[in-house]
């Protein structure tokens, strides 16, 4: 941890190489000796600030450099540097939002996902690497189970930010990508990233399969709330839409409705792929079967636990 050096003067913060003819960050006055009440706003101090919260330190990072519009690496080598005492109230308040249990992705209005920067903000759920097991295997069918198909149709259910549909249409630009809905918020943040990163998709308001309105399709993908009402876990998630975590005294009662639907929406032999809670495997696989799919499956996210389960149609004889 670098620490900062209090007992020394310094001059006005330089510009690193990179930056030459860059102008200074009007928000970055210069560094503060020691004993000045303006240390109190160093880069340094406000990390320290942060950890007397409790924050993990590259979070702390993470919301200085945003603020700045500075990279990590810049905050490292200018500890020292002193900031207005604007930028110091609104950072102060940034740090008590994540202490709060405020999402990181909220406070800097993006999330990494698949590769895509996604813009997020609490009109979605904030995309989990867990769910980019879902987009790998649903890649995968498109690459060799449907790789005959010259555009294949895909739906993604309860978009969100778009996150699935945005992964599967960057990666198969070939395919087109249906983006379910019911919440009208959260399709305007979707859009908003389709249009951002340059992908088509097809938006569709309403609940799960009913805006499909007699399309079939040839994959569907859904990572529907799967958490039960009164689970503890909802204490840290309360700052995340209720309506994309919350399904019923057991967390099935969205994956039930998905599964019920199926058949009516998808072509012979297409594919469902439901991401599900790790100690969900079993109970979604016996709704598959008893639904009428086949080959059925369970994958692990990155950290070894059951995460997505699917299965194929039967396909007409």
């Amino acid at each position: 941890m670098r620490c900062w050096k209090a007992a020394r003067e310094a001059p006005c913060v330089e510009l690193l190489p990179f930056e030459a003819g860059r102008a200074a960050s009007p928000r970055i006055s210069g560094r503060a000796a020691f004993g000045d009440p303006m240390s109190t706003r160093t880069i340094a101090a406000m990390l320290a600030e942060a950890k007397a919260l409790g924050l993990d330190r590259l979070d702390a990072q993470a919301l200085l450099a945003h603020r700045l519009g500075r990279p990590r690496t810049w905050l490292i080598a200018h500890d020292e540097a002193l900031l207005e005492a604007s930028l110091a109230t609104e950072l102060r308040r940034d740090l008590r939002r994540r202490a709060a249990g405020e999402p990181l992705a909220y406070l800097v209005g993006e999330r990494e996902f698949h590769g895509l920067m996604l813009q997020v903000d609490a009109r979605v759920l904030v995309p989990r690497p867990e769910t980019e097991t879902l987009v790998d295997w649903a890649l995968e069918l498109l690459q060799v189970e449907f790789a005959a198909l010259a555009q294949p149709r895909v739906a993604d259910l309860g978009t969100g930010s778009g996150a699935i549909a945005l992964a599967v249409k960057h990666r198969h630009a070939e395919a087109e990508v249906l983006a379910v809905d019911a919440s009208l918020p959260a399709l305007d943040v979707a859009r908003a990233n389709a249009l951002h990163l340059g992908l088509d998709l097809v938006f569709l308001h309403g609940s799960w399969w009913e805006p499909l309105a007699g399309r079939l399709v040839h994959l569907a993908l859904a990572n529907p709330p799967y958490v039960a009402a009164g689970d503890p876990h909802l204490d840290a998630l309360c700052h995340e839409p209720a309506l994309a975590l919350v399904s019923g005294a057991d967390g099935l009662a969205a994956l039930r409705v998905i599964v019920a639907g199926a058949a009516a929406h998808l072509e012979a032999g297409g594919w469902l792929l439901l991401e599900h809670g790790h100690d969900q495997a079993a109970a979604v696989c016996a709704l598959l079967q008893a639904a009428g799919f086949q080959a059925l499956q369970t994958r692990a996210d990155l950290a070894g636990l059951p995460r997505c389960s699917a299965g194929r149609l039967a396909r007409k004889v």
